[in-house]
């Protein structure tokens, strides 16, 4: 059984007898740790780790079209200050891994939405003209395939900023409903282009809108703002044959999953552990088999030597026999994870039967 095969088999609750062996890549400090612990800076690191991929997105472009053009406002030793091509200023820092810090937006209110509406419509120069031939060589090599879904709010905030978004939400909710209906009718017509033309196994969208108390946006906004538009996408997915539907947002989502959900979203990922615990059995026992998981092993307990690894797999280890969910550490792998502990990770993953 391939590692589509098995994936497909886990999350439709069909029979298995392993996990699949899935690298997410570690931060670019982690890598430079590793190449100094023996990783050859000239092989692909999951061939090195015999292990699978993320799967890959269809090659269509869902970003603004055309994007801004970007511009070098200032630029020093330690960073540069850039209008980026998603209309947002933003200084990026040179010497360390860090979001940048976003200090001006083209995209403040309902006046700057215009010029984001004309770049989010359909364009077939969104899609390569040799898009084929490259899933071709995907199909050929039998990886697991998605279909990117964009972002229903988390673009939003971006393009806004913060405190803009978190401002419209209050004072013009009606403005991030029409975003995420103009977003969602994009992917919608990117489908109708291209899955008559390759079968995906997974739909993907981002949203990354929860901090370690709860979402950045209210319960109620994103019911009436996000969940028509997630609807509306996840129905396309199924009319193609789709039936797995995953969003990626870090934090507390709890107060999310059941609009997710009642959106046609299925698949949470990475349900990331975090100061508050997350626990994707609590996800089992309160939402049933239709919510699966992917993700949920604390990638911090890849630091802490291999009885801690051990018992983080252990203590998975009951979820994973019922079908659902398959593991992956819930972020990119942290600096302070030595090479071969990691490497025990994953022998440990692959040593697993059921």
């Amino acid at each position: 059984m391939s590692t589509r095969e098995l994936f497909n088999a886990i999350m439709h609750y069909e029979t298995f007898d392993r996990m699949p062996v899935i690298h997410w890549n570690g931060w670019p400090e982690t890598t430079e740790r590793w190449y100094g612990e023996g990783l050859p800076r000239d092989m692909d690191q999951c061939d090195f780790f015999n292990a699978h991929p993320l799967p890959p997105m269809l090659p269509v472009d869902l970003n603004l079209f055309p994007l801004f053009e970007e511009k070098v406002i200032e630029e020093t030793d330690e960073h540069r200050l850039v209008r980026q091509n998603d209309g947002v200023t933003a200084v990026h820092y040179k010497n360390q891994s860090a979001i940048p810090h976003h200090t001006d937006f083209l995209f403040k209110d309902r006046s700057g939405w215009e010029e984001y509406k004309k770049r989010l419509q359909p364009d077939p120069r969104r899609i390569p003209e040799n898009f084929d031939a490259i899933v071709a060589e995907w199909q050929q090599r039998d990886l697991l395939l998605g279909m990117w879904m964009g972002s229903m709010v988390g673009f939003t905030r971006n393009w806004m900023g913060v405190e803009n978004f978190c401002v419209a939400c209050c004072e013009d909710p009606t403005l991030i409903a029409e975003v995420a209906d103009v977003f969602s009718d994009l992917v919608c017509w990117a489908m109708d282009q291209v899955l008559p033309r390759v079968t995906i196994d997974i739909g993907w969208g981002w949203e990354d809108i929860c901090f370690r108390t709860g979402p950045l946006v209210p319960p109620n906004v994103f019911k009436d703002a996000a969940v028509p538009a997630y609807r509306k996408i996840a129905d396309k997915l199924n009319s193609y044959g789709v039936d797995l539907y995953a969003v990626d947002c870090d934090g507390y989502i709890d107060d999310l999953v059941p609009l997710w959900l009642e959106g046609g979203v299925n698949v949470m990922f990475p349900v990331e552990i975090g100061a508050w615990h997350a626990d994707p059995m609590a996800f089992r026992r309160q939402y049933g088999k239709e919510l699966r998981v992917f993700g949920g092993i604390d990638k911090l307990a890849l630091e802490r030597g291999r009885k801690a690894i051990d018992a983080e797999i252990e203590r998975r280890i009951p979820l994973m026999k019922e079908g659902g969910f398959v593991p992956l550490p819930d972020h990119l792998i942290t600096p302070d994870t030595p090479l071969d502990d990691y490497r025990y990770y994953l022998d440990r993953i692959r040593e697993l039967r059921f």
